[in-house]
């Protein structure tokens, strides 16, 4: 299935949810841009708050969180933003919540590492970036995700890359979107009504952190324990049971390996 075929059957889809927040609602395929969450951000600001999925054949300066960057070429990686107006009763745990979603869509055999982050083998296969930006009394987010389709470069990552072929020899970045993009709208809108809570046991099966050592980038030592009814990180350290909130904050097993974080 080519982009122009995988949009048209993505929007009839949506149509079909019949919901009003979704008026307006758009997917836009661009050849290439500098990053579909920079370009949403950049609507958003200029009061353009339509609905919208946004996806990038290539992106030339895209965004990973901490400031990373995250470069795409065509065909390597499926690269899109979703951006919608959204007022969740709370905003802890999107970021999870998302993860599960996308997760789900693709392969049992991928699992999730708090905050953002999609593994398989102890190599990263996506990875999620979400912002947000106030629009009067309300917040409009954007959502961003990089799944690497085709295999990377490992050169200069501090968690080797992997990519989804590896699990699935004939999914294209087309593909992909099919399979993620109905379902994450679905759950996006979930969240907004019902919280973290519905996804807590799903992201509780994917959890590559539970049970294992940990090392985190603020000094913080331990062992994962899964994470609490908010989303947080929670770590059993030698002190008790510590509660990680920030996505600031680097976590990696120490088993994987420590530098860099």
């Amino acid at each position: 299935m080519s982009f122009a075929g995988c949009a048209e059957t993505i929007w009839q889809a949506v149509m079909a949810l019949q919901q009003p927040s979704l008026a307006g609602f758009s997917v836009e395929i661009l050849p290439e841009i500098d990053s579909t969450n920079s370009e949403l951000m950049r609507r958003a600001r200029a009061a353009r708050t339509e609905p919208t999925l946004l996806v990038a054949q290539q992106q030339t300066a895209g965004k990973g969180r901490l400031g990373r960057a995250w470069a795409s070429a065509p065909g390597d990686s499926l690269t899109f933003s979703l951006g919608l107006l959204l007022q969740p009763g709370s905003w802890d745990g999107l970021s999870l919540a998302v993860g599960t979603s996308v997760a789900g869509s693709l392969h049992a055999d991928i699992g999730l590492k708090w905050p953002n982050d999609l593994w398989v083998n102890e190599h990263k296969l996506a990875g999620i970036l979400i912002e947000t930006t106030s629009v009067g009394t309300q917040r409009y987010a954007v959502i961003g995700i990089g799944i690497n389709i085709a295999p990377q470069d490992a050169q200069g990552f501090a968690t080797p890359p992997t990519c989804l072929q590896a699990l699935l020899p004939q999914c294209g970045a087309a593909q992909a979107l099919e399979r993620v993009a109905l379902p994450l709208l679905r759950d996006v809108l979930q969240f907004e009504r019902e919280g973290f809570a519905p996804f807590a046991s799903r992201f509780a099966a994917r959890d590559v952190l539970q049970g294992r050592a940990l090392q985190l980038s603020d000094g913080l030592q331990g062992v994962g324990s899964g994470v609490d009814a908010q989303g947080a990180l929670l770590v059993q350290t030698a002190g008790g049971l510590q509660r990680v909130g920030s996505s600031e904050v680097s976590v990696r097993p120490v088993t994987y390996g420590l530098s860099p974080l």
